[in-house]
C-alpha cells in the first residue's frame, strides 16, 4: 500500500503543517495541511501569530514572505513551522532562546 504523503519533517507531520499534495494524474492541485494534532497546532498558530509581530528574526521572515506576495494565512502557518523547528532544534540542543 502507498503512502497518501511523506512529510517533510515528522514534527511537521505530528503539528499538523506538513504540507501536503491534491494530486491525480497530470493535475496538480494545491498544497494544504491535515491530519496531526489540533492542540499542538492551535498553540503553534497563537505562537507564531505573536512571535511575527514582535521577534525581529520572525517579523523580517513574516514581511519578506508578504513583499514576495503570499497571503497572511500561508505566512503565519510559515512562521508556525519556522517555529516548530527553532524550538526542535533547542530542544535537541539544550540552549536557551
Amino acid at each position: 500500500m502507498r503512502r497518501l504523503f511523506r512529510p517533510h519533517h515528522p514534527v511537521l507531520a505530528i503539528a499538523r503543517l506538513a504540507p501536503h499534495a491534491n494530486d491525480s494524474g497530470h493535475r496538480r492541485g494545491k498544497r494544504s495541511i491535515w491530519g496531526g494534532r489540533d492542540a499542538l497546532r492551535r498553540s503553534l498558530y497563537l505562537a507564531a501569530l505573536t512571535a511575527s509581530r514582535f521577534d525581529p528574526r520572525f517579523r523580517a521572515f513574516k514581511e519578506r514572505l508578504l513583499a514576495a506576495g503570499k497571503a497572511r494565512k500561508l505566512v503565519i502557518v510559515a512562521c508556525a513551522r519556522k517555529l516548530l523547528t527553532v524550538l526542535n532544534a533547542m530542544m535537541r540542543t539544550g540552549t536557551a532562546y
